[in-house]
């Protein structure tokens, strides 16, 4: 009897193993959303200390700074509408929780449908950020000294952030400045954003986690930003950047400094595999003060649809778009997975519709289809185990788009 209970006993750690394992590993796997249902918002003008649910289906206007203070919840049900007057901000202490679904997004906007036009969440001392299937459109409006403020900040060690299956377009600087947070950031759209700076996805100050399945346009500055606070060099940031598909990124819109495709720099440590670069005026660059020798990459497609291009702030200056996919200088070289085109049409990743972007306007209309077509030298091309510590956590293809089912729902 007694050796039954041990086998028994074994079999069932032996199982909850097995599913402890499974489930640090399914980074990627669609999160179930549970719609919150109490303290209900009515609809109409809110602003100043609010809490509680936004309903779906009705609209709210921001007529005034909203604060969520320590301790309260913001959250919205599926269908919300908030629009924004009065270059509104939100300001986060406590908790937000966005929870819209494929079908029926939670939509925030300015009342004038501009660039610019309202101040966005502001999560310094949030205690979580949790945002899926929402539409943020038209942030960064300038604060007090009239700079513009980023779409989403979070400046406070471990806050847990997940931004999933969102859409942020036309901001006027960084969309997430996240900093310090332990982040999983999957399957967004960010769009035509920053005015001539500005990064679509800015890590610093020890920030952890992953960053996948994202599809960045036009950003000003850089797509994806790894860096660890210069003054305090511990804990590093380190994130997992994969399967995200960049383009057009990095031209500044008048600022003289390029952007990137991705950057690590400052200490941080990157783990950058299947991503594609297209059109960015540099394209993966591991600066010389990375932690070079914990950065890994690889697997990644580099394509240009032009030879060069006019920078924009010196157009004296032609741009061999190619000859930066590696930026001379730095310690990020060409890795064997590599998919490097060296001609236009060369190892073309086949998007579904693109216009040919290189560099264009703040707001600029996002009409491209960046799903792959039949035949993209994309597919296939992927490391799907490139971080030892997670199995699994690659894809077999390159780019938001997968055959798995796994990559961007937009």
């Amino acid at each position: 009897m007694k050796t039954k209970n041990i086998n028994l006993f074994i079999t069932v750690i032996l199982l909850l193993t097995v599913i402890a394992s499974c489930k640090k590993a399914e980074l990627t796997t669609f999160t179930k959303i549970k719609i919150p249902t109490s303290s209900p918002i009515q609809p109409g003008n809110i602003s100043g200390f609010v809490k509680g649910t936004l309903l779906t289906g009705q609209t709210y206007t921001v007529t005034a700074d909203i604060t969520v203070k320590k301790g309260d919840t913001l959250s919205a049900q599926p269908g919300a509408i908030i629009i924004v007057k009065n270059n509104a901000q939100f300001t986060i202490q406590g908790v937000l929780n966005l929870l819209g679904s494929q079908t029926q997004p939670v939509l925030f906007n300015s009342d004038v449908n501009k660039p610019g036009t309202w101040g966005g969440f502001q999560c310094d001392s949030a205690q979580a950020v949790n945002i899926k299937w929402t539409h943020v459109d038209n942030t960064g409006g300038p604060d007090a000294s009239g700079s513009a403020r980023r779409t989403i900040v979070v400046n406070k060690v471990g806050v847990p952030v997940d931004i999933e299956d969102s859409w942020f377009t036309n901001g006027q600087d960084d969309l997430m400045g996240l900093f310090g947070a332990k982040i999983t950031v999957l399957r967004n759209t960010i769009s035509s954003s920053g005015s001539t700076d500005g990064e679509g996805i800015n890590l610093k100050s020890g920030t952890t986690g992953i960053v996948a399945y994202n599809v960045i346009f036009s950003q000003a500055g850089s797509g994806i930003k790894l860096e660890t606070n210069k003054n305090v060099p511990f804990p590093q940031t380190e994130v997992d950047v994969y399967n995200n598909t960049v383009v057009a990124v990095g031209w500044r819109r008048g600022s003289a400094e390029p952007g990137r495709g991705t950057s690590v720099g400052v200490n941080a440590i990157g783990h950058i595999y299947n991503n594609i670069y297209v059109n960015c005026y540099h394209g993966l660059e591991v600066f010389n003060d990375a932690d070079v020798v914990h950065t890994t990459y690889g697997n990644n497609l580099f394509y240009a649809t032009v030879d060069s291009f006019t920078d924009l702030v010196d157009p004296t200056i032609q741009i061999n778009i190619r000859d930066n996919f590696y930026p001379a200088g730095a310690s990020g070289v060409p890795q064997p997975t590599d998919l490097i085109s060296k001609k236009v049409g060369d190892l073309d990743p086949l998007f579904v519709k693109f216009d040919g972007t290189v560099a264009a306007p703040n707001g600029y209309p996002n009409t491209n289809d960046f799903h792959l077509k039949p035949g993209s030298p994309a597919f296939g091309a992927g490391n799907s185990d490139f971080d030892k510590k997670i199995k699994g956590l690659g894809n077999q293809d390159l780019g938001a788009y997968t055959t798995d089912g796994k990559g961007n729902q937009h």
